[in-house]
């Protein structure tokens, strides 16, 4: 009996029927495409959404350290990578970061600003209330007496320069600035004709040898007193954090190292921080989940946010086999170094970026 032959989709390889699969390239012999094989692939192509994600996702949950220990003993395709569980996971937490928090705080900054700016927060009515109450308040009446106890120095000739100066100051409102450190009625009248955005700078206050990043400052300042969109700045801030922490999960994994020098190369600790870091991902996904549908009380999420530092200690431990003491105090310490010096740093940095590139 003659074999009869197909020719694989992918490779075009001929093999004999009755293969379920090309035994070239692996290809499914009679791959209908339907939605379901369209998103199960795509998912477990960019995702590895397959039956390793279970075997990683309760462990991750409810044993720490495990994972990392596994991963390093060579366990390495039993469970999912440490890198692409960490981007699976860091995907999920920041689309129900920004579906659920972010997109109503950026509209509530938005209105609030809006309403701070475009209403005075100094009426016209109080101004003249305030001009009358100084023009009825005499300075040498209190200073001349002072003068002659010996408590200030000063003379009736300088007591009627103060009093002309304040009131004088008070009448053309410079004293009344109460959000931008500049003339904001000559702004408002360049930008009113149209002017060129070196008079607005100028007027702002930037100076003709500006450097390029000071230049870039006065240019986000003047789009943000136009547009009054202070929540698109918390926006970008919250679109650079993922790229950050691919900069800061890094640095976790260096202080690590330095307190555990002993134990393991840098790619051990680094390890550890993918699998502890997606730990925190789904704890914070899962608070914004509930949140989601239900009003938790926030002594509850507060001690959710609490309990990931004992899971760190308690990772420590069993990953770097150490005592109950040390284990604490170096998870303490890796803590509070990464919680009170990098983590401020990077929050600065990131919103000075989103600020520049918003």
């Amino acid at each position: 009996m003659e074999k009869q032959y197909e020719t694989c989709k992918n490779c075009e390889e001929n093999f004999e029927e009755g293969f379920e699969f090309c035994p070239h390239c692996g290809q499914k012999a009679k791959d209908e495409l339907t939605i379901g094989v369209l998103f199960y692939n795509t998912i477990s192509n960019y995702f590895s959404f397959d039956a390793r994600f279970f075997k990683s996702f309760f462990p991750l949950l409810f044993k720490p350290g495990y994972l990392a220990s596994r991963f390093i003993e060579g366990k390495r395709l039993l469970y999912l990578h440490p890198a692409q569980l960490y981007l699976f996971i860091s995907v999920v937490f920041f689309f129900l970061l920004t579906t659920t928090v972010v997109r109503d705080q950026v509209q509530e900054i938005d209105t609030a600003l809006k309403k701070t700016l475009d209403k005075p927060l100094v009426s016209e009515n109080l101004k003249i209330k305030t001009q009358q109450a100084l023009d009825s308040v005499k300075l040498d009446s209190i200073l001349l007496p002072l003068k002659e106890e010996g408590i200030v120095g000063i003379n009736e000739e300088q007591v009627k320069a103060l009093d002309s100066l304040i009131k004088t100051n008070a009448k053309n409102g410079k004293n009344i600035k109460p959000t931008f450190d500049f003339d904001t009625k000559k702004v408002d009248s360049l930008i009113a004709i149209n002017a060129s955005n070196e008079a607005i700078f100028k007027a702002m206050g930037m100076n003709d040898d500006a450097g390029s990043i000071k230049r870039k400052f006065f240019e986000q300042s003047l789009k943000f007193y136009k547009q009054r969109n202070g929540g698109q700045i918390l926006q970008a801030a919250y679109d650079a954090i993922p790229i950050s922490l691919f900069i800061l999960l890094p640095i976790f994994a260096l202080i690590l190292k330095l307190l555990f020098y002993r134990r393991g190369a840098y790619s051990h600790h680094l390890v550890f921080s993918f699998y502890f870091f997606s730990y925190l991902f789904t704890v914070f996904s899962l608070i914004l989940i509930v949140n989601y549908f239900w009003d938790v009380p926030d002594w509850i999420d507060f001690l959710l946010v609490v309990s990931t530092y004992f899971y760190l200690f308690i990772a420590i431990k069993r990953f770097y086999k150490h005592g109950w003491f040390l284990s604490f105090f170096k998870s303490g310490l890796a803590s509070f170094v990464y919680l009170i010096i990098v983590i401020p740093i990077a929050v600065a940095i990131i919103s000075f970026v989103g600020f520049l590139s918003y």
